[in-house]
Parts: structure tokens; C-alpha cells; sequence
């Protein structure tokens, strides 16, 4: 096992890691991927922008009110208020960056209205190709920057910890298959994405599978909010996985969701239909697969013969499983999209471990409360990655040591197919701790996760099961249904719940012995 010794050492090739790295730049920095930076980040298959209140009539106030009203009354109102006021700086930050983010006639930002917005503040670019772009411009922004070292195909199993505090991390070579090495360091920055990968139908790239939030929990950090999973209502039901997404943008435009007999069966569960909260609208299309009736995303009147221009990314989707929008309604399934748990920090990105910090997805911040407004995720990973940056604090060197970059061609870091366990765990998760879910179910999901983890000896798949287990705890804990979490067997929220939740692994185990009791 061979040691090197780095600065700062970030955990994941997404935005909010690169981020973070061009923000600490010019101060070295060793940014560790399991895929090329970028092609394994879940923003780059974000469509629909960045949630910011750069148009005139819009207010950061409004933009807190509105992400308070989302997160069903647990959001951290200081937290969100933050976030709000570092929008427009951060935005433009990406523009420096060379983001082509859309603008009018006039060369002001373009702005878009999503669900649950009360104004239209989603930045976009191209319709539906924020997402890509970004990515596509923070990674030649990084490739450019001396002080960032990107060693891809490095998958980081374990954190370094001596009396408290971080010391480094143990990480694997090609794509986790080869050989292992410890990189020291007094400060690692996780930034490894959400969970969505632990779902049967899901959004999101292999790479998100909650390894990082694991790896953080098993080395004693406190977790937060670990019940809460936002299932993305209208991912295209074609068989496909990662499920392709059909943004949120598309009902803003006017588009509706209609069953196999033609009614828009969302006007009768919400007041605003097709552009209400996301855990309403992806429990009202669940409803009607599970019924038979199935669900679809009809674009043709409101968006029609443009959308090739409008929606470019969406429109290949369609095109490429043979459905013409244009003429057409979309089959739509909710798919594991976005988590609002995750490692807890406070607003500078410190987590409960000494030299241990966390950005993006992998954090529960108390931005989101019990379900994420839509587009405040790309936001949440640029301001809180920037604030990490900002107390990390800046030097003046660059890399001079010169050692691998990565111990594998780009080429062979292509995602491997899940194996027999994942894919038991996927189905169980999607089973037991899905858009609808019951004490019976869970327990029972429960069972299944705790008999991957005794037959386990893979390290990294270590990791993925501990954040499972700590989903299903959190899950069966909360005896009511708030935002993303939904019970049959408590289907109103309950005022004693009102709050968000925190735990360690340590407390999760403990709990586990108490459920399997009562099972």
C-alpha cells in the first residue's frame, strides 16, 4: 500500500466537488473519482437550471418562502435563507466559468418557472441542457487549473481517523478493482452525490449509490434526515436504466398528466395539478400505474411542434425509444431522483468530524427540509462547496510532485453492471422504502439489507449497505408522512414530528436489534 501526502483532498468528480476545488484554487487540491470528472456526476443529467432570483419582480424572500413551503415544515429557515442570498453570486460565478447559461433579446438571464415556484427563477440554458453544460464547463475550467490534480478511477473505501479528526482516506485504484493507497490529509471535502442507485428505477448514475455517505457514517459521523428520498415524478417509463428524465420544465410549459382513459387525474389530488409538490404529483402517477390506469406526460398542445428546439435532450430521449413527443403523450414512472438526507453540516460545510467536510447531495444541510424545491439542488452544491472553500482558505503553490494522474485509461472506467447483491438491494429498497411504504414492508426490507450485510466482504459495498440501513432506521422511526416520506399506516403528518432527525450508525444499530424484536 503505498502513501502520498495532499493538502486538501475532495471525494467526488461532480459539481459540487469541482467546484470546491476551482474555488480553493490557486491552492493545491487532489480531487479522487471513480469515473471521469463529470461523466459520474448526477448534475451532469440535470435539465432544467439553477433556482435563483435574478428577475425583476422576484425576491430572495420569495425564494425562501417558497422553499419553506416545499420541505412541509422542517426545512432550517437560516440555512435556506443563506442559500438564497449567495444565489445570484454563485450563478454568476458559473458564468465566469463560462457557462452558456440562456439570456433574452436584452442579454439578461433567462428564467423559467418549475413547481411549487411562485416566480420564474430557474436559469437554464438550451431548455433542458443546464446539467450538461455546466459540467462540460466546470471540468475544462478544471483541466485548466494547475493547482487541481484529478485522479480518476480511484475509489475511495475508507477515512483515515486518529483521536477524532481525519487524517486521510484509503482509497482503491481502477474504478475500485486494483490495488489500495492512503492519501494523507488534514482536510477531505466528501462530495460523492446521493443515493438514487439504491432504487430499481432511478434518475441517477450508477456512481450514486450512497458511498460516501456510508463511508462517512461508519467513521462516526451524524447523519441527518435520512428518511426523506424525492421521487422525480415524470422519469420516461421505457425500460431504461438510469431512467431518462423528462424535466419539470415541460409541465411549467403548460404540459399535463393524463391516464390510459385521457383524464388529468392530478387536477382532483392538488390545487395546482400538474405543478404541485413533487412527493404529491409522483404518489398521483404511482397511483395510477399501480391501478393499471398508467401515466402519461402529454406535451403535444403546449409544447408541440417546437420541442425538438425547446427540449432538445428530452426530445432524443423520446426519440431514441421511439415516441414522438410532438404528436404523442410520454409513458411517465417516479423514479429515486433526488435525497434530502445525507451527511449532516452545519453552513459551512462542517460535519461532525474534525477535518471532515461534505457538499452536494451526500449533505443534509436543512435547506430541504422533507422535500427539495425544484432546482434548489444544483444551487445547494455551489454555495455550500464555495463556503467550504472559503473557510478551507487559499495558498499560492501549485503541484510540483509528479505522480500518477490515475491508474487507468478514461476509457476503462466505463460503470460496471450491478452484481447479484446490489441488485437485490436495489429491489428491495424500491420495494420497502419507495414512493409508498408501510411498518410491515420495511421491517421486511430491513431483514434483507441486514443479510447482504453478513454475507458482504466487498469494502466499498460496505458503505452502500450502511447507508441503506440507516434509510430503513430513519424510515421506520418516523411514524407519520412528511414530504418524501410516505406511510400508508401513518398517512397524516403529526405535529410531534415536526422537526428534522439525527443519528449515527451506532444508534441505527442499536435501533435495529429493537425492530427485529417486534418484526
Amino acid at each position: 500500500m503505498s502513501i502520498h501526502s495532499d493538502p486538501v483532498i475532495i471525494i467526488g468528480g461532480g459539481l459540487a466537488g469541482l467546484f470546491c476545488a476551482l474555488k480553493l484554487a490557486p491552492r493545491p487540491v487532489t480531487v479522487l473519482a471513480a469515473a471521469p470528472i463529470g461523466r459520474g456526476a448526477s448534475s451532469a443529467w440535470a435539465q432544467a437550471g439553477i433556482a435563483a432570483a435574478v428577475s425583476e419582480g422576484d425576491t430572495k424572500e420569495k425564494h425562501v418562502a417558497d422553499t419553506v413551503a416545499a420541505g412541509d415544515g422542517i426545512v432550517d429557515e437560516s440555512i435556506a435563507r443563506l442559500m438564497a442570498s449567495e444565489a445570484a453570486s454563485r450563478v454568476h460565478d458559473l458564468l465566469g466559468y463560462g457557462v452558456p447559461f440562456d439570456r433574452d433579446l436584452e442579454g439578461r438571464l433567462q428564467v423559467s418557472r418549475e413547481a411549487a415556484h411562485s416566480e420564474s427563477r430557474i436559469v437554464r440554458v438550451r431548455g433542458d441542457m443546464a446539467g450538461r453544460a455546466i459540467m462540460q464547463a466546470l471540468v475544462k475550467t478544471v483541466e485548466n487549473t494547475p493547482s487541481i490534480r484529478v485522479m480518476e478511477g480511484y475509489v475511495v473505501e475508507d477515512l483515515m481517523i486518529d483521536k477524532g479528526a481525519v487524517t486521510g482516506v484509503i482509497a482503491r485504484t481502477e474504478a475500485g478493482r486494483g490495488t489500495q493507497v492512503k492519501l494523507a490529509s488534514q482536510a477531505v471535502v466528501i462530495a460523492t452525490g446521493g443515493i438514487g442507485h439504491l432504487y430499481a428505477v432511478t434518475t441517477n448514475p450508477s456512481e450514486a449509490r450512497g458511498e460516501g455517505i456510508g463511508m462517512a457514517a461508519r467513521a462516526g459521523a451524524m447523519m441527518a434526515d435520512m428518511e426523506f428520498v424525492q421521487f422525480h415524478p415524470t422519469a420516461l417509463d421505457v425500460n431504461k436504466d438510469p431512467a431518462p428524465l423528462a424535466t419539470e420544465a415541460l409541465r411549467g410549459h403548460g404540459a399535463t398528466l393524463i391516464n390510459r382513459a385521457g383524464e388529468r387525474f392530478m387536477l382532483k389530488l392538488d390545487p395546482d395539478a400538474e405543478l404541485g409538490p413533487r412527493d404529491v404529483v409522483a404518489r398521483g402517477i404511482y397511483a395510477e400505474v399501480m391501478a393499471g390506469r398508467g401515466a402519461w406526460l402529454d406535451c403535444t398542445k403546449a409544447v408541440g411542434a417546437s420541442f425538438a428546439e425547446e427540449f432538445p435532450t428530452v426530445y432524443k430521449y423520446c426519440r431514441d425509444a421511439g415516441i414522438d413527443p410532438v404528436i404523442d403523450p410520454i409513458p411517465v414512472i417516479p423514479a429515486a431522483h433526488y435525497f434530502m438526507g445525507g451527511i449532516l453540516t452545519d453552513a459551512d460545510g462542517r460535519t461532525s468530524i474534525n477535518g471532515l467536510w461534505a457538499c452536494g447531495e451526500c449533505t443534509s444541510t436543512g435547506a430541504h427540509g422533507a422535500n427539495r424545491l425544484a432546482s434548489n439542488s444544483l444551487l445547494e452544491a455551489v454555495v455550500f462547496s464555495a463556503r467550504i472553500a472559503a473557510k478551507i482558505g487559499k495558498g499560492n503553490a501549485n503541484y510540483t510532485e509528479d505522480w500518477s494522474k490515475g491508474s487507468v485509461d478514461r476509457d476503462d472506467l466505463a460503470a460496471e453492471a450491478d452484481t447479484a447483491a446490489m441488485t437485490t438491494l436495489r429491489k428491495t429498497m424500491s420495494a420497502s422504502f419507495g414512493v409508498i411504504r408501510d411498518r410491515k414492508g420495511m421491517l421486511q426490507g430491513l431483514k434483507t439489507i441486514l443479510e447482504l450485510d453478513q454475507a458482504n466482504r466487498d469494502a466499498a459495498f460496505r458503505n452502500v449497505l450502511a447507508t441503506a440501513k440507516l434509510v430503513a432506521v430513519s424510515a421506520l422511526r418516523r411514524e407519520e408522512s412528511r414530504g418524501g416520506h410516505f406511510r400508508t399506516d401513518y398517512p397524516e403528518k403529526r405535529a410531534e414530528w415536526q422537526h428534522r432527525t439525527f443519528l449515527t450508525l451506532s444508534d441505527a444499530d442499536a435501533s435495529v436489534s429493537e425492530m427485529m424484536e417486534l418484526a
